[in-house]
């Protein structure tokens, strides 16, 4: 309760900071979502692969990838993504969807594929745990 206090004594005698603040940290987080690819959801995931022909890649382990993974996805885990990024160029021009467990690695493999000359990565909300939840097919 004290800290709550003296927060609010900190903000009102410098609310000028505290907006300065909040702005610097609202752009961060806009720039930082915008580089990390968007998020769709798993309606819009199978639109994607279905209309726009988008290559599923899946970046969990290789254990959890056998357990159960979207058609035809292709299965690279986020630790060996560096290295294996050669293995996407030939998907140069199609959309790329990100899946992995619930969504926390995706986010920084897209920004990798971004930086390697991609221009359509999404990452599936809520990751392979949204999929299942919708009661998607998986295979094994």
């Amino acid at each position: 309760m004290q800290f709550l206090q003296h927060l609010i004594e900190f903000i009102s005698a410098h609310y000028l900071l505290t907006t300065a603040f909040l702005v610097v940290l609202g752009l961060l987080l806009f720039t930082e979502g915008r580089k990390s690819g968007s998020a769709v959801s798993t309606q819009q995931a199978t639109a994607m692969i279905n209309r726009e022909n988008a290559v599923v890649v899946d970046v969990r382990p290789k254990k959890d990838f056998a357990a159960g993974h979207i058609v035809d996805s292709i299965n690279i885990p986020f630790d060996s993504l560096t290295t294996r990024l050669n293995e996407l160029d030939k998907h140069k021009g199609r959309p790329l969807l990100l899946v992995c467990a619930a969504g926390q690695h995706a986010g920084g493999c897209a920004k990798q594929l971004k930086a390697a000359g991609h221009d359509k990565v999404a990452r599936l909300s809520g990751g392979i745990g949204g999929w299942r939840a919708d009661n998607l097919p998986l295979v094994k």
